[in-house]
């Protein structure tokens, strides 16, 4: 029996690339339907996640024309990572397989076959991983994989190279289903889900309009919650800040100690005010940092809705 799939584009503001996007995506998947690769029912999803332009006038437009392509509109922005989710767990027990994919289509949409092939072959998730960022300006290209790196140096379960572009059965978005967290790290969940999983590698592409959703400060954004919802490391760094700050503090006891002794007199606020400052200004750190872990756990403690479906059109499987 073939199996069904569904495709989930997460869209903010993405009237001017989202005509084009969805005509290829329409051709790719009716060709995966000739071949008999999935089934007839499989469609796409476009979630618009509070757009301020026409995005979801043009998803609207989209689904009253195209019966295999399903929409949802959010009630406002929630994020990419909950217009992901709500694509996802809206249509979980319609579909055998699920796969996440930008609507700006930079991930190769020719290794979705490949990613369809090794569900059918056992694999429960595939992940579509970037081996060449040529396409990339040299600073988009570090700062990317030093993303990466740093997350996997702070215990951040991510595989390099692998944003949100994946392959997911129904079992494994059964279980994403009882992941409840507000503060949304999907790429870092997945992994810890388990199952049988693949890799399929691909050159990520120029986007062809529009503007990027994530420059520098939105990256470093997501980073750091990526990084606070995972690892403690960031707290056990402050541990470690805090006893070379106490080394440091019995450096400068003894250097007075014997400046007492010696009869050395220290004058002016410098040698005074330095200390001061610099140990003031690291327990503000400190307490800052514990300030971001408590903050998660309020904002857990609360468990509003990780997104909320304002409308929604040709979902039923």
């Amino acid at each position: 029996m073939e199996k069904s799939l569904l495709i989930v584009v997460p869209c903010y503001n993405e009237e001017e690339i989202l005509h084009a996007s969805h005509e290829k995506l329409s051709v790719y998947l009716q060709n995966l339907k000739t071949k008999g690769l999935v089934a007839e029912s499989s469609k796409l999803c476009l979630v618009d996640d509070g757009s301020k332009d026409k995005t979801w006038e043009i998803i609207a437009d989209l689904t009253s024309k195209n019966p295999s392509t399903a929409g949802i509109k959010l009630s406002k922005n929630f994020g990419h990572q909950s217009a992901c989710l709500a694509g996802l767990l809206e249509n979980t027990e319609d579909f055998d397989a699920f796969i996440t994919i930008d609507a700006d289509l930079q991930d190769d949409i020719n290794v979705i076959e490949k990613m369809v092939k090794s569900f059918l072959d056992g694999s429960h998730v595939v992940y579509g991983v970037r081996d060449d960022r040529s396409s990339d300006s040299f600073f988009k290209r570090m700062t990317a994989e030093s993303f990466y790196k740093v997350m996997q140096k702070m215990g951040v379960p991510v595989v390099f190279n692998h944003a949100d572009f994946r392959l997911m059965s129904k079992e494994v978005i059964r279980e994403l289903a009882s992941y409840k967290e507000v503060n949304l790290f999907i790429r870092g969940i997945i992994p810890t889900i388990g199952f049988k999983s693949d890799k399929v590698f691909y050159a990520r592409k120029i986007r062809e309009a529009g503007e990027s959703k994530y420059p520098l400060s939105k990256m470093l954004a997501f980073a750091w919650n990526g990084i606070t919802s995972f690892s403690t490391t960031p707290m056990r760094l402050v541990l470690w800040f805090g006893i070379f700050n106490f080394l440091l503090a019995l450096g400068i006891t003894a250097y007075v100690l014997y400046s007492k002794l010696v009869g050395i007199t220290v004058q002016g606020w410098t040698s005074t005010l330095l200390p001061m400052a610099y140990f003031s200004g690291s327990n503000m750190i400190a307490l800052g940092l514990i300030g971001e872990y408590l903050g998660k756990v309020y904002q857990e403690i609360k468990a509003r809705p990780r997104y909320i479906v304002e409308q929604s059109q040709n979902l039923n499987g």
